[in-house]
């Protein structure tokens, strides 16, 4: 019991450090909406929360054909899932942020995060009633 427990309440603690590292890089990307040149981010949180639970396979290895090759470091999973998001329209300042794009994205993780927390507390208060046998 102790184990499936720890597994969903794993699950849930990844998703949540997951929403809220994705809230933070929306909030980069409206922060600079003004920033010439500045390429705005997402993260694809479906990749993400497969690569941090440790369901995407290892990075392959690089290839060195030199000793004097730099090793490769690998990504974390969460940082392969961060993708530059695709234009929608052109500024002439080379920036990418949609004010639109990035309110509408930061609302709705706030509502997944926010979903996500009271399924985490009817959980927890369900698993409390259990114990108190009501």
């Amino acid at each position: 019991m102790t184990s499936r427990l720890d597994e969903t309440m794993r699950f849930h603690q990844t998703a949540l450090n997951l929403r809220a590292y994705r809230q933070q890089v929306i909030a980069s990307n409206i922060a600079n909406a003004d920033t010439p040149n500045f390429k705005a981010r997402d993260l694809d949180f479906k990749q993400a929360l497969k690569g941090a639970l440790g369901g995407e396979p290892a990075n392959l290895p690089l290839a060195a054909t030199s000793g004097r090759h730099l090793p490769g470091v690998a990504a974390s999973p969460v940082e392969s899932s961060l993708k530059f998001r695709k234009e929608e329209q052109g500024a002439v300042d080379g920036n990418t942020v949609n004010m639109d794009v990035e309110r509408s994205a930061f609302a709705e993780n706030s509502v997944q995060y926010q979903a996500s927390v009271t399924f985490i507390n009817g959980l927890l208060s369900s698993m409390q009633r259990a114990i108190q046998g009501q």
